[in-house]
């Protein structure tokens, strides 16, 4: 996706200026870091990070082409340099959603091209919906559309696919009942250790996941595991409340989308065993309008191949805008 003539990128005749970051107060104890980068008078890009509670990296700026877009980035209540790191008070998707809109308002921007990955591809079709006057389109990666079934998929259907690496990850929870629910209960438990242990299990089976055979137990510093604690209390929160979307909600934002017109790519790795393909393809069904590729990748937007169409999606033109309502 691109741009319409009104809003057509000035190319630099020098490399793009640093990356310039900020704060955001929002309100309910919680104040958002930001970052804007590439180029002040690009096509303004929305970058929403995965997780929940990842947060986002330097490296999130190599996936766009900063000579044409001015791209911002930020830390999503509770996740990375937001504050308070791990805060679960007041922290769901329509607080992240209401926080989006007060960033774009702070920055002056009139709209701005979405993007989004795993859940924030999510995110991106809440807030999509939301305000679609405020978007120029949506370019959205490794569709995860929150039903309990994904949830499901992650922490059990997939475990044909390693069988050994998820029974070790099973084990580190043990009861009868939902395996997410006896993770979930562990990592928001008081006992820091117990939780910590669980969430180092929970690391080794998403990358296993993520690499297509068992990895190691990863091994974390305080620094490190005091961080991955805040990060995957926040997952748990967001997973263990369906993501505050409801059932099959996924579904109405999608709607309005498509009611909206408003242009959305789709892209999603052929092998990705994170999120199911499948679900790439239903929503592709429900926006009729909207773009699907397949991409020879799994879940990790950094392969070449996914950075190879997220670049492209991001490039290809836009149909003219409507006028303000």
């Amino acid at each position: 996706m691109g741009d319409s003539m009104s809003l057509m990128a000035t190319q630099p005749s020098s490399p793009p200026p640093p990356c310039r970051d900020g704060l955001l107060d929002v309100g309910d104890s919680h104040t958002l870091w930001f970052e804007q980068c590439g180029n002040p008078a690009g096509i303004p890009l929305l970058f929403l990070h995965g997780g929940p509670g990842s947060g986002c990296s330097p490296r999130h700026r190599d996936l766009f082409d900063l000579t044409r877009f001015r791209v911002i980035l930020f830390d999503q209540r509770g996740c990375g340099r937001s504050t308070p790191r791990g805060g679960l008070d007041a922290n769901t998707t329509a607080h992240l959603v209401a926080d989006i809109e007060r960033l774009r308002a702070h920055l002056g921007i009139a709209r701005w091209l979405v993007s989004g990955g795993s859940w924030g591809s999510t995110l991106a079709l809440a807030y999509c919906a939301r305000y679609p006057a405020a978007c120029l389109g949506a370019v959205l990666r490794g569709i995860f559309l929150a039903r309990r079934e994904d949830i499901d998929w992650f922490f059990e259907g997939a475990a044909p696919r390693l069988p050994e690496a998820h029974a070790a990850f099973a084990a580190c929870a043990p009861g009868p009942g939902r395996l997410a629910t006896r993770v979930f209960d562990a990592v928001l438990g008081a006992d820091d250790a117990r939780a910590l242990q669980v969430v180092r299990h929970w690391m080794q089976w998403e990358e296993s996941l993520t690499l297509g055979r068992a990895a190691p137990l990863p091994v974390l510093g305080d620094d490190d595991a005091a961080r991955m604690l805040d990060k995957y209390r926040v997952q748990a929160h967001y997973l263990r409340h369906d993501c505050f979307l409801g059932h099959d909600g996924w579904r109405g934002l999608a709607q309005q989308i498509a009611a909206a017109g408003l242009p959305v790519t789709v892209l999603h790795g052929q092998d990705d065993r994170i999120c199911q393909p499948a679900a790439a393809q239903l929503l592709r069904a429900t926006i009729p309008h909207s773009r699907l590729t397949m991409v020879a990748a799994g879940h990790d937007p950094f392969a070449p191949a996914m950075r190879r169409a997220l670049l492209a999606a991001c490039a290809d033109p836009l149909p003219p805008l409507p006028g303000p309502k």
